[in-house]
């Protein structure tokens, strides 16, 4: 395997926050072995996990299963142990969380699932959503809360790599070789508050709480293979070789298997000849675009927006949105924005205004003057981007918006 580079990876990115060092994280570990990283002066994880965010979540509001769930000692607890049934308007909902239930059961040894966090979760959603486009890879969190001196799951691995970012108490982990790393005994790392521990596929792992309740986000990550960047490349060219459409011929199960051999070999020859043709370039780069343009949405303050659209004028200074993604593709007299979970088409004469938009700078948008000089033209991009998500009124922001209740699990 290539060695990756640590390129474009910040000191504050997703990624930095799961490693001690990506550079050589991505060179001598990535997909190979499991990697400990048990740093006590590396910042922790507040802002995704609280045990007072979980509480809030399981307690003030309506979770349903699937999106929580409780396993005691490797073993599934019945949803309807910690279920209710309810209404909504007048419609019948099931699996609604009972909190007596709950924390009933969590006093008893119970470990607390929180499914898809990345769905439900803003600031999870937003770090997930940042570690995939740095990857290039969708990515899945869950969180484990277990009681004092309790396990949640027995051994087992998963079928993709994993990062867990322990949030708060303590847990002992037990981790053994990885599919690829040579024979080793088992780890056993107990990890804090910070710490962090990586696990290619197919890993062995457990863990236990210690002495007080613990939790930790466990980050997916599918990784992508050249097999499905080749399956792709196939599929292109299958689906433009019209030869293919020809029926088979009738009773060719009871035909002479060498006479079907040599017209099935043409076939082959034909889709050979066109794979050699293909444009391995802009290939890779479609499938580098649909990646950048269907991750899950970051839509907050969208509705704030259009409910009472922001007063915009030459004075106004505009920013880009916190965790908002802008990759630019120009194609002819266009200008493609891949903004994470859609794409945005706009007249290429705009590229250096949007550019300049696009940094992490303020900008004041009369001083755009020097490349949009209509006034008009000028307001319309700008409001267009806010409506879009990508930019933000300092003014305004979506950070000064009231934080919903079920918004997040970490602090604040």
């Amino acid at each position: 395997m290539t060695p990756a580079s640590s390129a474009g990876f910040g000191a504050g990115s997703a990624l930095a926050r799961c490693t001690d060092d990506v550079g050589d994280f991505l060179d001598v570990d990535w997909g190979r072995r499991a990697r400990v990283c048990a740093r006590p002066d590396r910042a922790g994880f507040d802002d995704l996990l609280t045990l007072d965010g979980v509480d809030r979540a399981l307690t003030t509001t309506a979770l349903r299963t699937p999106f929580f769930r409780l396993v005691r000692a490797g073993e599934h607890i019945a949803p309807s142990a910690y279920t209710r049934s309810g209404r909504a308007g007048s419609r019948p909902v099931e699996g609604i969380v009972d909190p007596v239930a709950v924390a009933s059961l969590f006093e008893q040894g119970a470990t607390i699932v929180l499914q898809a966090m990345h769905r439900w979760s803003e600031p999870v959603g937003r770090f997930c959503r940042e570690l995939e486009v740095e990857l290039g890879f969708s990515c899945q969190v869950n969180a484990y809360v277990t009681p004092a001196g309790a396990q949640g799951l027995d051994l087992h691995h998963d079928p993709h790599d994993v990062f867990v970012l322990q949030a708060f108490g303590r847990k002992r982990w037990e981790v053994h070789a990885a599919p690829e790393e040579a024979s080793r005994p088992p780890w056993d790392a107990e990890l804090g508050a910070g710490d962090t521990i990586y696990m290619p596929a197919g890993t062995p792992h457990a863990a236990s709480a210690q002495d007080e309740a613990s939790g930790h986000l466990t980050v997916g990550v599918h990784v992508a293979a050249w097999r499905d960047a080749v399956a792709g490349a196939w599929a292109s060219v299958v689906e433009g070789e019209l030869s293919l459409d020809a029926a088979l011929p009738p009773g060719w199960h009871r035909r002479d298997p060498d006479d079907l051999a040599k017209e099935l070999g043409e076939k082959l020859h034909a889709v050979a000849d066109r794979l050699v043709g293909i444009d391995g370039a802009a290939l890779m780069q479609e499938r580098a675009d649909r990646f950048l343009s269907s991750r899950g949405p970051s839509a907050r303050g969208s509705i704030v927006n259009r409910a009472s659209a922001p007063t915009v004028d030459d004075t106004s200074v505009v920013h880009r949105s916190p965790g908002a993604v802008c990759e630019m593709r120009r194609t002819g007299d266009s200008l493609v924005l891949l903004l994470g979970d859609r794409r945005m088409r706009l007249p290429g004469w705009l590229e250096p205004a949007v550019r300049r938009l696009a940094n992490d700078a303020a900008v004041t948008v009369g001083d755009l003057a020097d490349v949009v000089p209509d006034p008009e033209s000028r307001l319309v991009l700008v409001r267009r981007l806010i409506a879009e998500g990508l930019l933000r009124i300092d003014a305004v922001g979506v950070s000064d918006l009231p934080r919903s209740t079920d918004a997040g699990l970490g602090a604040g």
